[in-house]
């Protein structure tokens, strides 16, 4: 099909439902307010082509695109009404933007020839229809167009920057009359309006990284959530053979190499393993691939906690140029995708590596030993028969009863960080976690996401209370979409993430426990809410019993909730603390400070 098969008279809502059929988009979610009309009356006419997916609240609809991209990498369509149901939206946008993940957002706009007179949910105090500038930050680009023969252009161009160089949202902020009218347009065709190769760094530069990486006696490879966006676990996986070079990964990096690898170093950070961040520290030689060195993945920037950036040389590849050099001074920068710039080194590199080549060497018996140690390590807690059981036996429980395919999604807090440590990712795309905005209630939407993008597959959703508490109205989702995502509520009636922080930071909590008046914490019986819902749903007390539980779940055949008690005693609550995060202590508490003031001045970044 090509754009000169002819013009066609459309209406605007017709235009965006028959340019996603061109795209290959299988679905969009959303709520049908009164903004969106045209477009789900027009989606009714083309249910042959695209499945409507109707969520319980705005905010879940772009994480439930944001689930079906990062386990597919392929972009679909939220969208919203105008005025709160826009708004609501917001975290999820900030959550894919933050995160690099291709998100397209549609919202209702005022009439374009009512624009300013305050008409219902209408933001124009400032300016007219007003409401997109509050999306300035966490989107790409948005577009508001004000007729409806704009439409095509605005609809190639805003998916095109949604899909090149580096991935993010973008919102069509489309008035109700053009949503209505009709004209006369010629339907752009994908192929022909979009950048489909992929940009590869300068030849001179990857010449120069190949040379430092070929004298490196102890490189280290970081994989970030770029090295998944781009697809290029199998070159990250093959240029570690080829230099015997530990992969460590972050938060959304999981996955970019078989974590049972010889050369996986496993996740570096604060909450991450020993393993990874022993490594990183002492390398020689870093390449980057795909990752922007936040706070949480280089331990605040302390020197030698997870990365001694100098003395240890920079290479850094990203999609995006103002990345490169950003936090640490780089030796090369490779400006490129993560795929075709990995390729590029390992042809640079010539032939030689493999296993035969690195797994005799005394780096990959250091390596061996590390990981080893990390995971005896590990085993304190995973392995507790403790009742209420920790979090760490919980989460190695609901592993035990996957598949090896299966996709695990994560929102915030202890949950989160304990499946970036325990979770033994195998392959990519199947870790999914809100990294670097670190969304509470992303979850559960988030899980609807990838198991509609990925039907034939396992998908477990594992919240705390506190962040299940923010979404768990998609439980309802779940039901209409018949999606058999299996949530997990690791219950410890409280903030129990926070309340580590505030005790590490001021040495005391506040307003972290879920207490009643009388001072008795309090819990909702999850089990009860999700049999509410009609799910098969149950409460585990006992670790021996969460293995069986969330088996028998998942062949239930539908969605399913497990609720789990877990251990609330800071001691073994939430993850091992491997790295370091700075959080300002005041200084009317003296000993909390004094400890923050002695790691600020060991920051080495900027």
């Amino acid at each position: 099909m090509t754009e000169s098969e002819g013009r066609r008279r459309l209406s605007g809502a017709q235009i965006v439902v028959e340019y996603l059929v061109r795209q290959g988009v299988p679905l969009v979610a959303g709520i049908p307010g009164h903004g969106s009309w045209s477009l789900t009356d027009a989606l009714l006419d083309r249910q042959d082509a695209i499945r409507t997916v109707q969520v319980m609240h705005e905010q879940s609809a772009v994480h439930l695109a944001d689930g079906f991209y990062r386990a597919t990498g392929q972009p679909i369509l939220a969208f919203t009404s105008i005025g709160p149901g826009a708004t609501n939206t917001v975290v999820g946008m900030a959550t894919a933007y933050v995160d690099s993940t291709a998100v397209a957002l549609l919202t209702g706009s005022p009439h374009t020839y009512m624009r300013g007179a305050g008409l219902l949910q209408e933001l124009e105090r400032r300016h007219v229809a007003d409401n997109p500038r509050i999306f300035e930050p966490v989107v790409k680009e948005w577009w508001q167009p004000s007729r409806v023969d704009e439409l095509p252009f605005v609809l190639h161009r805003a998916w095109n920057q949604m899909v090149s160089g580096r991935p993010g949202p973008i919102l069509l902020d489309v008035p109700m009359d053009v949503l209505a009218d009709s004209a006369e347009v010629l339907l752009p065709h994908p192929a022909q309006r979009e950048a489909r190769g992929r940009i590869r760094p300068a030849a001179d530069d990857i010449e120069r990284a190949a040379a430092l990486l070929r004298d490196a006696e102890r490189p280290v490879i970081v994989a970030g959530g770029g090295a998944i966006s781009a697809e290029a676990s199998a070159e990250v996986t093959a240029l570690a053979e080829r230099l015997g070079a530990p992969v460590v990964t972050t938060w959304n990096g999981k996955g970019a190499i078989d974590e049972t690898h010889g050369l996986a170093g496993l996740t570096i950070g604060d909450t991450a393993s020993s393993s990874g961040n022993e490594l990183s520290s002492t390398a020689d030689v870093i390449l980057s691939v795909g990752n922007r060195f936040t706070d949480w993945s280089a331990s605040s920037y302390r020197a030698g906690i997870t990365f001694a950036i100098p003395p240890t040389k920079l290479i850094q590849l990203d999609i995006d140029p103002r990345e490169i050099g950003k936090n640490y001074p780089v030796e090369v920068g490779l400006v490129g995708d993560a795929r075709a710039g990995l390729a590029d080194l390992l042809a640079a590199l010539g032939p030689g590596g493999g296993r035969s080549a690195y797994s005799d060497t005394p780096y990959a018996r250091e390596i061996a030993k590390r990981v080893a140690a990390w995971f005896e390590q590990v085993e304190l807690k995973s392995g507790s028969t403790a009742v209420p059981m920790t979090m760490a036996r919980a989460v190695r429980e609901i592993q035990a009863a996957t598949r090896e395919d299966a996709i695990v999604v994560t929102g915030a807090g202890l949950p989160q960080g304990m499946v970036k440590q325990r979770w033994v990712t195998r392959q990519p795309r199947t870790h999914i976690t809100s990294g670097g905005f670190s969304t509470m209630g992303f979850e559960l939407p988030a899980a609807i996401g990838a198991q509609l993008a990925m039907p034939e597959r396992q998908v477990i959703s594992i919240s705390g209370d506190g962040s299940f508490l923010q979404s768990m109205q998609e439980l309802q989702t779940a039901v209409l979409a018949g999606t058999p995502v299996c949530a997990v509520v690791l219950d410890n009636s409280g903030w129990i993430s926070i309340k580590g922080g505030q005790e590490t930071f001021f040495g005391r909590t506040a307003w972290t426990d879920f207490r009643t008046p009388d001072g008795s914490l309090f819990s909702p019986a999850f089990d009860d809410i999700g049999r509410a819902f009609g799910l098969h749903s149950e409460r585990v007390d006992d670790p021996a019993e969460v293995a069986p539980a969330v088996r028998r779940a998942l062949a239930s055949g539908g969605p399913s909730l497990v609720h789990v008690t877990v251990d609330r005693d800071l001691a073994t609550a939430g993850p091992d603390k491997t790295g370091w995060w700075d959080a300002p202590s005041p200084d009317y508490h003296p000993e909390q400070r004094a400890r923050w003031e002695a790691g600020v001045a060991e920051e080495q970044h900027r």
